[in-house]
Formats: C-alpha cells, structure tokens, sequence
C-alpha cells in the first residue's frame, strides 16, 4: 500500500511542477487518470484485505432497505440508533464507544429498515485508520447513509463525505450517463452529441489507462474528468444521504436546511427524521389481491420506486413466481380497473395487484 501512496506522491508532484495551460491540459488529465487508477487499486486492495484480525464488521443485509450511520467519534450515533429501534448500542461520554457493528430494526410504514450503527469515522479512515476499511465497507453496501455529526462540529461533514468519496463511495449523485461497449478489437470511438471540455483524443487516452482499448463510448452529460473516471472504475457505488446534525437542543447553529437538525437525547426531531429517511429510500406500497378475494388493501407489500411486478412476486416466493402467469391491477397505473399487465411494468403507491 505504501508504494501506491509513493507512486501517487510522484505524479502528484509533477502535476505541480507543470505549467497549466491549454497545451499542458491532456498530459494533467491523463495524470489525473493515474492517480484515480492507483487510488482505485488502493479501494480493491482494502476491499479483499481484512484489518488485521478482532472483531468481524460482516452484518446481514435484513429487512426491506439498510441505512448506515456514519460520523465522528461522539456524535450521538448509537443514542439516535436506540431511539429508532430496539438496539442496545453502548451509549457513554467518550470516544469509540461503539466497535463494532450494532444492528437495529425501524418498522415504519409496514416497511422494515435495518439501521446499522458503525464505528466513528476519522481522518484517514481510507487508509484503514481506526479499523476505517471495515466501516467503509459496510457504507459501501448502504441503501441510505445518514451522515451525521453534532451541532459544535459541522465542520465533520465535509470531511466525512470527502473520506467516503476517497472510498469510491458518490453522495447523492447519480451514476455518469456513459454507455461502454467494449469490443475485441477495432479500437475506440468517442459519441457524444454535446459540446466538452475534454477532447476526444484525451478521453481515449483515460479509457486506455483503464483498460478500455476498443469499443465504443457513447456520452450523455457534459462530463468533468473525475465523472469520467467514475464512468470508467468498476467500484464506484452510489448512495443517496441524509445529512444529520445532533444535539441541537444545547444550541450554537443557525437553521440551515441542508441538515435536519435533531436531538436524539430529548427525542427532538426524530419523527421528521423518520419521514426524511422514508422520501429518501423511495418507498411505494402496493396491496396484493387474491384470486378468490373482493378488492381490499388488507395485505400491504413495501417496494422501491424502480421495482416491477416481477419484483413483487419474487419478494412473495420463488415458488409462487414459477406458478403465477397472469398479472392484473387496479389503481395508479393502470388504463382500466383490472388491466392485465406485463411483469415488467413497474409499481407505483397504492396500486392493487392480483396474480393469477
């Protein structure tokens, strides 16, 4: 791992020493590219290593979606964990209390979501600081991140999304609008019917640093050269995030709708929390009808908004999927009451469901 630091050091330092002008912008971009590519080893080398050995941070996925809490040391995690589910997280006055996972389970909405309290993140987490491989790991695999610290250090914020972006971790970004296909031979074609800043020459070169040697790359959005290595890099993921900042009832910040401001000790805009972290996961409840039964909205199922009704029936059984062969629903959604379906379209709130 050191030499990776070494070998980025070195590029960064000819970056500075070079002069930065029209003539000197692909040889910056394609040193950029080597370093989001040593960057990226340094992400799958975390990824496979362990930290060294103690306690496991492997917590199952359970429930309908995962939300991760993620903040300094002290902030009030496992306070907030316990207040929203029946965890017992170690609450004290001190840092590192919690170390280790502690999983939690909020039933809101007949929705089921698991709330996992990790260990305060620290500068240098990236690097495996303060077991910081292992939490980012579980951050990685988060339907939802609620990014949290307290109201005396808000400052944590940026430096806890810039240690997540360091892990190839997006904040409430959507993945670059670039198409990749590769092919066996033939070279590289660049398509892209907007105006960019990066010349298509340079963007071979970066897709070359990646590996990408022929095919064709078709660019949707005006990309900067860090979108493209997102574009580029198998390991990014991206998470929406709640930014939470605790123990606003001892004062000193002004309202500022960027965060939601909370106290989970007195139980002060927990229920706001709550609605929030339901927007954010973009739930859709729809009812299931059975064959023999009269329209009821007795059997309530929990959904995400990209799910279709394929999705629903696997989340029913596989059993039940193999043996189902119509689909018809009411509701938001369908044309006529009863309309017959494919299993490909996709759910909407409130919509009734009758498999047959």
């Amino acid at each position: 791992m050191t030499d990776i630091f070494q070998q980025i050091e070195a590029i960064q330092e000819e970056i500075r020493k070079t002069p930065h002008h029209k003539g000197t912008n692909r040889f910056i971009g394609l040193m950029r590219a080597k370093i989001a590519r040593l960057k990226d080893k340094e992400i799958e080398s975390s990824g496979k290593g362990g930290g060294g050995g103690g306690t496991s941070f492997s917590v199952k996925k359970q429930g309908d979606a995962t939300v991760v809490l993620v903040g300094p040391p002290s902030a009030g995690k496992s306070t907030l964990i316990n207040r929203l589910t029946n965890a017992e997280s170690k609450v004290a006055p001190y840092a590192f209390t919690t170390v280790t996972v502690v999983p939690g389970m909020l039933k809101y909405n007949e929705a089921y979501i698991q709330i996992l309290d990790i260990p305060g993140l620290i500068k240098g987490a990236k690097e495996g600081k303060g077991k910081g491989r292992e939490v980012l790991s579980v951050a990685r695999a988060a339907d939802l991140l609620l990014i949290m610290t307290d109201v005396a250090r808000v400052s944590q914020i940026e430096k806890i999304v810039k240690e997540l972006e360091g892990a190839g971790i997006r904040i409430n970004q959507g993945k670059p609008d670039v198409l990749i296909n590769k092919k066996p031979e033939g070279g590289l074609e660049i398509h892209s019917n907007l105006k960019q800043e990066i010349d298509k020459e340079t963007m071979k070169e970066i897709a070359r640093e990646y590996g990408i040697k022929n095919g064709d790359i078709t660019i949707k959005e005006r990309v900067s050269l860090d979108r493209l290595f997102d574009a580029f890099s198998s390991n990014r993921v991206y998470i929406p995030a709640l930014f939470v900042l605790n123990k606003i009832d001892s004062g000193g910040v002004s309202a500022d709708n960027r965060y939601l401001g909370i106290s989970a000790e007195k139980d002060i805009g927990i229920q706001k929390l709550i609605d929030e972290i339901w927007k954010a996961l973009k739930f859709v409840t729809v009812f299931l009808v059975r064959p023999d039964e009269e329209l009821t909205f007795d059997n309530p199922i929990v959904m995400k908004e990209e799910d279709t009704l394929k999705d629903v029936a696997l989340k029913i059984g596989t059993d039940f999927t193999e043996t189902k062969k119509l689909v018809k629903i009411w509701g938001k959604g369908a044309r006529f009451p009863g309309q017959e379906v494919s299993f490909s379209t996709k759910v909407t709130e409130g919509m009734q469901i009758r498999y047959l």
